[in-house]
């Protein structure tokens, strides 16, 4: 059995972060393990406390799991710090397997889970990831992202790792789509599937994030990743159980049934 790896926050509530990750990677027949980087006291409509965990206990677990288990992949997730960023790039920086970075900047709530100082050190992890994803808001955070801007995307592809910017959304004549764009090796390859209006959004990047990272595991090449981790994840919110006030959580273990 293939084995990944998730360093990211721990949602109380299940649908997100750590909890969404390792949904993910059992979906798909990996086996999960986890380092907790921060723990919040969350739901489906905010985040109320976030506790982060010290940077060398962040290590500490990073270093436990790399001992003793052969880690096929990795997906990063929520760091949260400039201390933590730090903490993880020496854990990883000498690693020879795919790493997948989603650049957590705020919750589908809309609370912030980076701060604001630590979205430039976010960028010292590049050399060492295999992908990135963000949307459209971290993009912009990140490279100054703006659909269609050539400046912006010369930055984008200058970062030296391939990036996919999630979710634009076009109007098309047979209806709205949504949008994956992937910015790699001077292209740009596109992963359309219909929009989904839908309240049922909670961990939605954590699945797709977790999902490419799943599937690189499995020796799939990565645009494959990303194309099965798209699918995954839209057919996660059709048959999500409705759960929750807010951004409802989605339902892991149908969507790979539907893949």
């Amino acid at each position: 059995m293939k084995v990944a790896l998730t360093i990211a926050g721990s949602d109380c509530s299940g649908g997100a972060g750590i909890q969404a990750d390792l949904k993910t990677f059992e979906a798909f027949g990996v086996f999960g393990t986890s380092v907790l980087t921060v723990l919040t006291a969350q739901n489906t409509t905010g985040v109320r406390e976030i506790f982060e965990v010290s940077p060398s206990f962040v290590q500490a677990q990073i270093r436990a799991v790399l001992e003793d288990f052969e880690v096929h992949a990795i997906k990063i997730g929520m760091l949260y710090s400039t201390q933590i960023i730090r903490a993880v790039k020496e854990c990883i920086k000498d690693l020879d397997i795919p790493i997948v970075l989603d650049p957590v900047f705020i919750s589908k709530a809309g609370s912030p889970l980076l701060q604001p100082d630590a979205i430039e050190a976010m960028q010292e992890l590049f050399p060492y990831v295999s992908v990135i994803t963000p949307n459209l808001y971290e993009a912009k955070g990140l490279f100054g992202y703006e659909e269609g801007d050539s400046a912006s995307l010369e930055k984008l592809m200058a970062c030296g790792v391939p990036v996919v910017v999630k979710n634009h959304i076009l109007d098309m004549p047979q209806g709205k789509k949504s949008l994956d764009l992937l910015y790699a090796n001077g292209r740009k390859s596109v992963f359309a599937l219909p929009a989904l209006k839908s309240a049922n959004l909670h961990g939605t990047g954590c699945s797709f994030a977790s999902a490419i990272a799943a599937n690189l595991a499995l020796a799939e090449p990565l645009e494959r990743s990303i194309e099965i981790a798209k699918k995954f994840v839209h057919e996660a919110i059709l048959h999500a159980p409705n759960l929750g006030h807010g951004a409802g959580v989605i339902n892991h273990k149908e969507g790979l049934k539907h893949v």
